[in-house]
């Protein structure tokens, strides 16, 4: 059997490669022109792969090496959307930084958002597999490559709906269903080299408060400052405390350990409407606020939004609470062959024993989900997290900014054990049933 040490991994071939991937800006709703160089770079080195979309413009790619179908079968899967989009200026204070839209190399590190989630480590296994296929290194089972659109949780809601704001249903699930079915699934993101295969599911939620009235704004009275004040937008700015105050409580109650790693559930304010800024003199009737619940497996999202439902009660606020989107949380029935093969090509590279990740990669969504609700055991791995970095493009002051690279020298590590994690499982004798 070819040994995962004997291919030829070229660097600056990987280097090249995640940063043309990175210079095509994809935010999610907008992945075709990344998907289609995929496409065009499979078939020019000898590939097999075929487009799997719902729409023409958003469509996976599905890439194969063929095995002898006597060994167990792998799936690579990353995700071609990016997070940033450009147009984004209500959430966003420096919504076009390069850092979110562009890639480049400097001081032995590559950055760029597109470069850590998830173009980088999608860079990685396609170069280990060109590298498979060009040593013509034998494989018993399929090892399948997954380029997919559609995993940053962009989902519709109010007047954003399909099929601009469509998310998984176009991506892996979509790509799952019409064939991209293999015995496990290496989903390929940061983990800094560590294995979860449980994530947190999530639930979306409208708590929508209702005010008075609408009042032309001449006419408004000098009415004390509490939840009975009739302008909708005072109502919800001071519930704001009370949910915050019951989304720590949540976090605590909710914290789920398993085998496959720990999830400490979190709730984020995402966003508030209420009036029209085009038209401020009037006072609101109505003020939303959006809530991003995540929630751990076998969670009823009914139940919380009966709790969001008694916080305005208790507080003498009228309103109502919308789901608007559930996606349950799922671990791995049993990921053994796939963690097996895992452990040993970790233990070569690095020689230690590979651990658990940290509780913060396993309490997100990746489309490991995905593979696990279909019944394809499923584990996340792949390179680190770079520390905070200053970059000269910006904003690399802030937090995430700083954290948008990687080092070189993590990138190569990811190709060469995603080859040796191949070899082996593909390798590995399947049972007959």
């Amino acid at each position: 059997m070819t040994a995962a040490k004997d291919l030829r991994i070229d660097e600056e071939e990987l280097f090249e490669l995640a940063l043309d991937l990175a210079n095509i800006d994809s935010p999610s709703g907008r992945e075709g022109e990344a998907a289609q160089f995929v496409y065009d770079w499979m078939r020019r080195n000898g590939i097999d792969c075929r487009k799997v979309g719902v729409f023409p413009d958003r469509f996976n790619v599905l890439g194969r090496l063929p095995g002898t179908d006597d060994g167990y079968s792998l799936i690579f899967n990353s995700h071609l959307d990016t997070g940033r989009d450009p147009d984004d200026r209500w959430s966003m204070r420096h919504a076009d930084a390069p850092i979110y839209h562009s890639g480049w190399r400097k001081d032995g590190r590559l950055y760029g958002e597109g470069i850590v989630n998830d173009k980088g480590p999608m860079a990685a296994w396609l170069i280990a597999a060109k590298a498979i296929r060009e040593a013509g290194a034998p494989l018993k089972g399929d090892l399948l490559l997954s380029a997919v659109p559609g995993e940053i949780g962009v989902e519709p809601v109010d007047e954003f709906q399909a099929p601009r704001y469509m998310s998984k249903e176009v991506g892996t699930r979509w790509l799952i269903q019409h064939g991209g079915v293999a015995d496990f699934a290496l989903v390929a993101e940061g983990t800094d080299f560590r294995t979860t295969w449980i994530e947190a599911g999530k639930a979306f939620f409208k708590i929508t408060v209702y005010g008075e009235d609408q009042i032309y704004t001449p006419f408004g009275k000098d009415d004390p400052v509490d939840l009975q004040h009739p302008n909708a937008i005072v109502r919800c700015a001071l519930l704001l405390p009370q949910v915050q105050e019951w989304a720590r409580e949540y976090q605590k109650r909710f914290r789920y350990e398993a085998r496959g790693g720990t999830i400490e559930p979190k709730v984020v304010i995402g966003a508030i409407r209420g009036g029209n800024p085009y038209l401020v003199t009037r006072t609101a009737e109505l003020c939303s606020m959006y809530l991003d619940v995540r929630i751990v497996p076998n969670q009823d999202p009914l139940a919380i939004r009966r709790e969001l439902k008694e916080i305005l009660k208790e507080a003498g606020v009228p309103g109502d609470v919308e789901l608007f989107l559930y996606r349950r949380s799922y671990e791995a029935e049993d990921p053994g062959p796939l963690l097996r093969s895992i452990e040993r090509s970790h233990r070569d590279a690095f020689d230690t024993e590979v651990q658990m990740a940290d509780p913060v990669f396993s309490s997100m969504w990746r489309d490991l989900l995905l593979f696990n609700e279909m019944g394809i055991p499923a584990i996340t791995y792949g390179p680190g997290v770079a520390k905070k970095i200053r970059s000269e493009e910006g904003p690399g002051d802030t937090p995430l900014g700083g954290h948008l690279n990687m080092p070189e020298g993590e990138l190569v590590k990811a190709a060469h054990l995603y080859a040796a994690i191949a070899l082996d499982l593909c390798n590995t004798e399947k049972p007959r049933s």
